[in-house]
């Protein structure tokens, strides 16, 4: 079956479209991408990941054309951003 690893950073998004054996879950997906850059820069075992923006553990289950995503950390909190949106605007 065919699935997508995607990882977008600032400046690129990275996309990596493999052909796994039907019912791989998300570990299978990240393991076939491990030794690519610049996912082999990344903790693999540690990211937060999710299926089409949706937040998954590494047993889920993938089916033909899912798109895993890994997530990198926030580099603002969204409520301190809010908070400070809302300060320049009084």
């Amino acid at each position: 079956m065919h699935v997508e690893v995607v990882y977008a950073l600032p400046e690129k998004q990275h996309r990596v479209h493999l052909e796994l054996e039907k019912g791989s879950t998300v570990a299978a997906a990240l393991a076939a991408v491990a030794r690519v850059s610049p996912f082999a820069e990344l903790d693999l075992a540690a990211v937060p990941v999710g299926v089409y923006g949706r937040s998954a553990s590494r047993e889920t289950l993938l089916v033909e054309d899912d798109r895993v995503e890994i997530y990198r950390p926030l580099v603002v909190d969204p409520m301190e951003a809010r908070r400070r949106r809302a300060g320049e605007e009084r």
